[in-house]
């Protein structure tokens, strides 16, 4: 019987010990912490008589004692691809992967439409799985959003079930990075700017990861408007182009008329304005969509019912309603300076901003640039809060710049900042990661839901 070790319990790594389980493997799960919510999860694993150690630091090598009957060890996204273990096990002639990849074997039967790019992917996920499904298609989504991979896998296992017609898989660096086998029917890449260069080192690491994925899909759209994507375009020969631009400066397949209508080479398809989220990079979302759903067979009619059906995605400029006069949007998905300034482009100013959590690297000119031209007031929360404030004040920044320890607390002193200057929008758009506070963006987008709807109540 073939043995696993499966190395963190978060979801992906529940889902992957349950798959390999239910593929016949003896399974392993190792999980460096061992807190409250390691406990329960580790409960419902040995229920299903999946054995678990917690408190289990990958140094020393926790493997030796396994090794007589070790035949692969599958890594969670938290657990770098380099890391000296996983390295060593390499090595020895071991077998390492991420739970993306046992995902890949189990579902490689059913075609996929992999999703990657530094800032818009969740949204193109989401939008994409809905046009599908408005269309009558079977087409979950999962991996880096919704059920982790290895669980939708699971689930296709039911044969008494209807297979899915396509799956619409978000995937990161880090899930790609350690599934190198995972070729997508169709691949869409939507930008590409510096992220988790803590952990990929540089920003050509980090491209190569992404790129691979396309490389590897039958058909690649991508957005002819990300000036690093434009900049490589002569390395895609037979890409599918998608820009908002009426006069592309490139040759593309489908994009967006002087009129506003969306068009290919042959024939005008819908009116623009069938997707009603707010922002230029909206529309880039849209196009990868209609691409990707016209490769799937889709016609125009069905997709442009499912863009106007669309009511947006959780946590990525998410409209909360009015609060002291100022329109309140969650963005707690984004996570980086990028993905912040496209949020604090989208809205209308001036804006009330908050901002702060787990900082990363990456270039905060653009939205320091944004800050300075639309946001009226900023009130810093988190551990990042004294960096951002250095870099706003270093910046010539007008307005106020207020610093508060958590979201609670940072409210109110936005509300109060939105009133004194009659601010239109009020934005959560932290341009950092929420591991200080939260367990993820999700939970911190979903505190700041709760404390509108709170401060809204008469």
């Amino acid at each position: 019987m073939a043995a696993s070790v499966v190395v963190g319990i978060g979801r992906s790594g529940m889902g992957a010990a349950r798959l390999l389980q239910a593929q016949g493997h003896t399974v392993t799960v190792l999980d460096s912490k061992n807190d409250k919510t390691q406990q329960a999860s580790a409960k419902a694993l040995r229920q299903l008589g999946i054995e678990v150690h917690l408190g289990c630091p990958l140094h020393p090598d926790p493997f030796d004692p396994l090794a007589d009957r070790l035949d692969q060890v599958v890594i969670s996204p938290g657990i770098a691809w380099d890391h000296p273990a996983m390295t060593q096990l390499r090595r020895k002639g071991i077998n390492v992967c991420g739970e993306m990849a046992v995902a890949w074997d189990a579902l490689r039967h059913i075609p996929w439409i992999g999703i990657t790019g530094t800032n818009g992917k969740t949204t193109v996920t989401h939008l994409l799985q809905h046009v599908l499904n408005e269309a009558g298609l079977q087409a979950p989504m999962a991996g880096n959003v919704g059920h982790s991979a290895a669980e939708l896998a699971l689930q296709c296992m039911n044969t008494k079930q209807h297979q899915p017609d396509w799956v619409v898989m978000e995937m990161s660096s880090y899930q790609i990075e350690a599934a190198e086998q995972v070729a997508p029917r169709i691949g869409i890449w939507t930008t590409l700017t510096p992220d988790h260069l803590e952990r990929h080192g540089t920003l050509e690491a980090y491209r190569a990861i992404k790129r691979g994925l396309l490389v590897r899909s039958e058909h690649a759209v991508l957005n002819g408007d990300d000036p690093d994507l434009r900049k490589h375009q002569h390395a895609w020969t037979d890409a599918t182009w998608v820009s908002t631009r009426p006069c592309p400066t490139m040759p593309c397949s489908l994009w967006i008329d002087s009129e506003h209508w969306v068009r290919t080479t042959a024939d005008r398809l819908f009116p623009a304005e069938a997707l009603s989220l707010p922002g230029a990079h909206n529309r880039q979302n849209m196009l990868l969509v209609t691409a990707a759903a016209l490769k799937t067979g889709l016609t125009a009619a069905a997709i442009e019912a499912g863009l106007r059906s669309f009511s947006g995605v959780p946590h990525r400029l998410e409209p909360l309603g009015l609060l002291k006069g100022m329109e309140v949007f969650n963005d707690s998905k984004a996570t980086n300076y990028d993905a912040a300034a496209v949020g604090l482009r989208a809205v209308a100013s001036p804006t009330v901003v908050l901002a702060g959590g787990q900082t990363k690297q990456g270039d905060a000119s653009e939205w320091l640039d944004l800050l300075k031209q639309r946001a009226c007031d900023v009130v810093l929360f988190g551990d990042g809060a004294e960096e951002l404030k250095r870099l706003i004040n270093a910046c010539g920044f007008a307005g106020g710049v207020w610093m508060e320890n958590d979201l609670e607390a940072a409210l109110p002193t936005a509300i109060h900042c939105g009133a004194a200057h009659t601010a239109h929008s009020l934005l959560l758009s932290p341009a950092c990661a929420s591991f200080d506070q939260y367990k993820d963006f999700e939970a911190r987008g979903e505190d700041f839901r709760r404390l509108v709807k709170a401060a809204q109540k008469p």
